[in-house]
Formats: C-alpha cells, sequence, structure tokens
C-alpha cells in the first residue's frame, strides 16, 4: 500500500509516518508534503497512492484546495486539532479523521475504515469529496469583522473587503472604497476564517477577495502578476509552484 502524509508540522508527520509502519508494516511512504502547493505538484506529477493522511489546515491554506486543483481517487483520512461539526461531515461522506495528538489505535481505527469502505471509495470517492467541500468550505466563511477605529467599533463586511495584507507587521483590512483598518488576527489565523471560494492567498502577505481581481498577467519567471479593481501598495505576484492552483481556483466558482 502506498500512502501519502501530508502534513506541515514535522514532528506530527514523523509521529504519523512510524506509526503507519508499526501497523502496517507492508505499506510505504511514499512522500511527506507540508503545503497546498507542494501537494497539488506532487499528485499533479505522480501516479495516485492508495491512501493519503492529510492535515486540514497547511503552511499555506486549507487543505480542501488541493481538491480544487487536481482530483483525488483515493480515500483520504483528515487530521485535525479541533473537534467541531466539520469532523460529522467527514464521517458522513466515508471520509475518516484522527484528532491530534493521535495514538496508535487511532491510526489502527482509520485504517480498519478504509478497509471496510475500500469498494465505497473506488466507486464513488469524487462526488463524496465535492460533497464533503461543499458541506465545510460553505459555513466556514466568515461573514464580517468587527474593527475599531475612530473610538468607534464597526463591522465590515467580508463582502466590502477587498483584499488582506501586512503593512508594517500588522494584518490590514483594505476596502472596495479603498478604506484601511488595522486588525488583531494573523492572515494565517483571517485566512482560515474566510471561504475559500471568497478569497485566495496570493503569498505571504496578501489574501484577496474574487471580486476584486480585474485581470492576470504572465509576468517573468513564470509568475502571475494580479492585478485588483483598485491600487495595490505593490505589484501582487504569484510564484510558478502556486500559479496552477490560482487558476484553477479562478476558474472553478
Amino acid at each position: 500500500m502506498n500512502i501519502l502524509i501530508i502534513e506541515d508540522e514535522i514532528k506530527a508527520a514523523a509521529s504519523l509516518a512510524a506509526l503507519i509502519v508499526k501497523i502496517r508494516p507492508e505499506a510505504k511512504i511514499v512522500s511527506q508534503l507540508q503545503s497546498v502547493s507542494s501537494s497539488v505538484k506532487y499528485l499533479s506529477e505522480n501516479e495516485q497512492p492508495d491512501l493519503i493522511f492529510m492535515d486540514i489546515q497547511l503552511s499555506d491554506g486549507l487543505c480542501f484546495n488541493i481538491f480544487k486543483a487536481v482530483k483525488i481517487a483515493c480515500p483520504v483520512v483528515f487530521c485535525t486539532a479541533f473537534e467541531d461539526y466539520t469532523l460529522d461531515a467527514f464521517k458522513a461522506n466515508g471520509v475518516d479523521y484522527v484528532l491530534k495528538p493521535f495514538s496508535k489505535d487511532d491510526i489502527i481505527g482509520a485504517f480498519k475504515k478504509v478497509d471496510e469502505l475500500k469498494n465505497f471509495f473506488q466507486q464513488h470517492t469524487v462526488p463524496q469529496l465535492n460533497d464533503l467541500l461543499a458541506k465545510v468550505s460553505a459555513p466556514a466563511g466568515k461573514k464580517n469583522f468587527l474593527v475599531f477605529k475612530n473610538n468607534k467599533y464597526v463591522n465590515i463586511s467580508t463582502e466590502a473587503i477587498a483584499f488582506f495584507y501586512i503593512k508594517h507587521e500588522a494584518t490590514i483590512i483594505k476596502t472596495f472604497n479603498q478604506e484601511e483598518y488595522s486588525i488583531n488576527q494573523s492572515l494565517d489565523q483571517v485566512y482560515s476564517m474566510l471561504s475559500p471560494d471568497q478569497f485566495f492567498r496570493l503569498n505571504r502577505q496578501y489574501l484577496v477577495n474574487f471580486k476584486a481581481i480585474k485581470d492576470v498577467e504572465h509576468y517573468f519567471a513564470r509568475k502571475l502578476l494580479v492585478n485588483l479593481v483598485i491600487p495595490t501598495p505593490e505589484k501582487l505576484l504569484i510564484n510558478k509552484e502556486k500559479v496552477q492552483m490560482f487558476l484553477s481556483w479562478l476558474e472553478n466558482r
């Protein structure tokens, strides 16, 4: 059995790999990946594994973006550090999960479920995972942000936000009206709160609303230049490793 591990915590990935080998000595760990972009690249260029253990929150965003860029035709066991209502959606769709910190019994249980549902996965993986994406992504989107400015608290709707960006190590909201508000959350925290259908993490400094994108140009070194409907403090560039995922996000609305 060929197994792919997608986990951005190196120690957690190593612990998981060790447990897998103990439980299934015949298993082969084909790769250990830490990000959405590296996972998309690997799955696009290599044969599909028999099973994937996948962390939900990766170094460059939520794992669900992987499914939007590539088709995954094998069972997936999701890993998470948070026990919330989304886990019910995973189980209802025939996808198991392990809660961090996971134990040997957790991994044994995951393998047992995968074995029992092998035929189900072979016949229904793609539509079931698409249902999962719809169920998980839809309620996850934050609707507004409470900000404080000029001695007043104001709610800013996400629909009114063109982009978030880092300015002097602070996270800034930029609205379509070109107003700016500082918030306490990091850009990683903000991204985890938003609907992945509405916002995309262009790079370490910018998180943009789909509705704010005017057009996209080819740039040097196989990068993309993203132009918004309002001015930005600097050029918005996407590295070549993230190009495929970004174009897929633009197309699959």
